[in-house]
């Protein structure tokens, strides 16, 4: 996948996800498409862990089923986001 397909999921799944994740989570559209990239990561790792049993850093596609894991992976690095920053703070 090209570079302007990973900024353009990264931004729509980073978006889809803070709108759904209930509190403030700050940062501008940088972190978003971050969070939105990563999340792309996360959310493929675990999908190919639970069709193939193996752990293997892959991204989901450009697609509807890709975009909707990439959100879901978005969410889980919100919620890790969130527990590094609060025990950072504490």
């Amino acid at each position: 996948m090209n570079i302007i397909a990973w900024i353009i999921l990264g931004l729509l799944a980073g978006a889809i996800a803070k709108a759904i994740y209930p509190g403030y989570q700050g940062g501008g559209i940088l972190s978003t498409m971050i969070l939105g990239i990563v999340g792309a990561f996360i959310g493929g790792s675990l999908y190919t862990l639970l069709q193939t049993g193996t752990l293997q850093l892959t991204a989901t596609s450009f697609s509807l089923p890709g975009l909707f894991i990439a959100v879901i992976g978005a969410i889980i690095a919100i919620y890790l986001w969130g527990l590094l920053r609060r025990s950072s703070n504490a």
